[in-house]
Parts: C-alpha cells; structure tokens; sequence
C-alpha cells in the first residue's frame, strides 16, 4: 500500500512539474513573440524543438502541417498541440492560457491607453518587425536543412512559395498543401521512411470525436439559437467563435470577419476598431488577442473574456480532435509520402511570408537590412535568445527611426 502512495505521489508530482514547466515556457513565449504567426513558429522552433527537444524536427514539421489544414490560428493551434503533447489536456490549455494572456492583457491596456494615437510609424515596432524577418528566416533555415532533401522536395518548395506569392488568398495555403500531399505519395511511395518518432498523444478518440462534433454543433447551432435566445452575450460569442471558426490563412484575415460583426452593427465605431487594430500590431503573441480589445470596448471585461474564450474555443476543439487520429495516420506508409510533400510546401508557404509581408514591410533602406544581418548574427552564431534579439531590434530600430 505504501509503494502504490509512493508511486501515485511521484506521478502527481511530475504531471505538476510538467504542467508548471509547459506554464513558464509558453508564458515566456507569450511576452516575447513579436511578429505574427510566422515568426511565432519560429519562436517555437527555437524553444520546443531546438532549446528543450520537447518534439524532434520532423514531429513539429508534422504538427505545423496539420495546423495549416485547420481553420484558425495555426501557431496558437501548435502551442496547444505541444502542450497537449507534453501535459496532456491541462498542458494544452496552459499553453494556450501562458502564450495568449499576457497579449490579451497587454493589448487592452495598450490599446485604451494609446487608441487614437498614431503608434504605427514608431521606431520601435519597426525594430520589432525586422526581429520577425530574422526569427522567420532562422527558422526557414533549420527546417529547410531537415526537410528539403533533394530536387523533387526543392521543385515542392518553391513552387509554393512562387504560387503563395502570386495567388494570394485565404484558401490558397490549403490547396498547397493538399496537392503537395498527392505529389508526396506519388513520388515517394515506394521510398524506404525512417521512423519517427512516437508522439504520446495523452487524449482518447471519443473525447477526439467529441471536440469535432462540439465544433461543428456549436458552429451550425449557434446562429439559430441567438435568433430566439435574446442575449447580447450569447450574440457575442456566436459572433466571435465563427469569427474564429471561419479563418484560413493566418490572423489578419480574422480582421474583415470580425469588422462585419462589429461594425456594422453598431458594437463599436469603425475609428475605435481601427485604433485597436493598430495597438494590436505592437504587442507580442496571436493577432487573435484582438478580439480582447474589442470585447473590452463592447461590453467590459465580461465582454473581453467571453470575446477571446470564443476565438479562441475552434482552434482547441480541432486541435485536440484531431490529434489522436494523425498521430496513428502519420505512420502509415503513404501518409508518410504524402508528409514529405507537405513539409516541403510548409518550407515554400514560410518562405514567401518571410517575402511577404515581413520583408517588404520591415527591410525599406541599407540600416534596416544592416540591423536584420546583425540580429541574425547574433541569433544564428552566437546563440543569443530571443528576448535578447527582441530587445536589440527594438533599440536598433528607435535609433535607425532617430538617424533618418
């Protein structure tokens, strides 16, 4: 009897320890991850795969592929989708919870304190943007060695990234990735696969199914139910979570969706939902944190947890619904094939958002692209850690902003 104590007790004390450890980890994360999605897998990589080896190359290539497959917020999806990995369901949502909170904190604060202000031509958030060309193009550079090896998966990735430059749309990502996935099998299905490695995916396939039949029921069900319901908080919520059911391609396409259900109806005037738009472009973690500010405006803090709880909730339930089922799939021999095309496309689409819009928007003169080769410097060779680079590019970038 007292071994089984024993025992259960050190197995409560590493699940805590593992719960704690997901906790700091992505709640650093959330303070310091500046530029969008793109640069925030690359801020992942860094930690989760390189730092800590939580995943190894090719299972976090994996993750980020099917989180492109999944409406809403892919790197808010694979945090969730590390942190169940590592902690089961209370990992994920700690994860969640550590890399969103300090965004939706900072971002009300941020956004009522500065809305009217004109804070997009600030030296510093433009140092912050050269911070995500260099964090993107370290990451394009640690998966292409792993994942491009040889002509077929070279072809793969720039015809992505040539396509995803040309025809851009929000479906465009999708479409990549699924016919890169044909390719992969065609090409490779007579190809010898290494292993990979076994992801413990501490979730059941009911409960899987659970998650997608909520999803859905709450997307098909919701807009009924407010017609009778005649609740401003029930409106609320639909509004936001088919907001955040509806949205491929990365957080700025959730912009549009969220000034149809805003504005129009008189939530929030357009200036104010502009205003915020701007502060969201200054503090670190998902463009998704958004919906906090304009929740804030709406109605409160009530409104601003029930606006980023709603959001959010679709990329959870997909997420964690399909999880348990591409753990299996992937080890399937044509699954496999196909992954390899896909991981290409992945290293093609990331490569045309360090072009567009990171490039084009951060790299404008000879100092900024001075300040992106010393950032990158500092980060690739002398192993400096992000918030270092965070705040170097921040400094770099009020000085360039001074010098012009």
């Amino acid at each position: 009897m007292n071994n089984h104590k024993i025992t259960a007790r050190q197995g409560y004390r590493n699940k805590l320890r593992s719960f704690l450890e997901v906790l700091a980890v992505s709640t650093k994360l959330g303070l310091i991850s500046f530029g969008g999605p793109i640069a925030h897998l690359g801020y992942f990589h860094d930690e989760y795969v390189r730092r800590r080896k939580w995943l190894d190359e090719r299972s976090y290539a994996d993750l980020v592929a099917l989180c492109q497959f999944l409406p809403g917020p892919a790197s808010s999806q694979v945090g969730i989708g590390i942190g169940v990995i590592r902690a089961g369901l209370l990992g994920g949502l700690t994860a969640w919870l550590g890399f969103t909170l300090p965004s939706v904190i900072a971002l009300v604060l941020f956004a009522l304190l500065l809305q009217g202000f004109d804070i997009g031509s600030a030296g510093w958030i433009h140092g912050l943007k050269i911070v995500a060309v260099v964090i993107v193009a370290q990451a394009i550079l640690g998966m292409g060695k792993k994942l491009i090896s040889d002509r077929n998966t070279a072809t793969i990735a720039i015809i992505s990234t040539s396509i995803t430059l040309l025809w851009q749309t929000a479906f465009n990502q999708v479409l990549l990735i699924a016919i890169a996935g044909i390719i992969g099998i065609m090409l490779y299905k007579k190809t010898l696969i290494s292993e990979t490695a076994d992801l413990n995916i501490p979730v059941s396939r009911g409960f899987a199914v659970l998650c997608l039949a909520v999803f859905f029921g709450l997307l098909i069900f919701l807009p009924f139910v407010r017609q009778f319901a005649d609740s401003d908080w029930l409106s609320l919520f639909d509004s936001f979570y088919r907001s955040g059911s509806l949205v491929f391609g990365g957080g700025h396409v959730v912009l549009p969706l969220l000034e149809r259900e805003v504005v129009p109806t008189g939530l929030i005037s357009e200036s104010d939902f502009l205003a915020g738009y701007g502060a969201a472009q200054a503090v670190p973690g998902p463009l998704f944190t958004f919906a906090g500010y304009l929740g804030m405006m709406i109605s409160g803090g009530k409104g601003a947890l029930i606006a980023t709880a709603a959001i959010f909730l679709p990329a959870f339930l997909l997420i964690v619904g399909a999880l348990p089922f591409w753990s299996t799939l992937r080890k399937n021999a044509k699954v496999q094939g196909a992954l390899i095309g896909i991981n290409a496309a992945v290293v093609g689409i990331l490569l045309a958002a360090l072009y567009n819009p990171l490039w084009t928007t951060a790299i404008l003169a000879p100092a900024d692209f001075a300040l992106a080769s010393i950032l990158f410097l500092m980060l690739v060779f002398w192993k400096a850690p992000p918030w270092v680079i965070v705040i170097a590019g921040a400094i770099g970038g009020t000085i360039i902003s001074f010098a012009t």
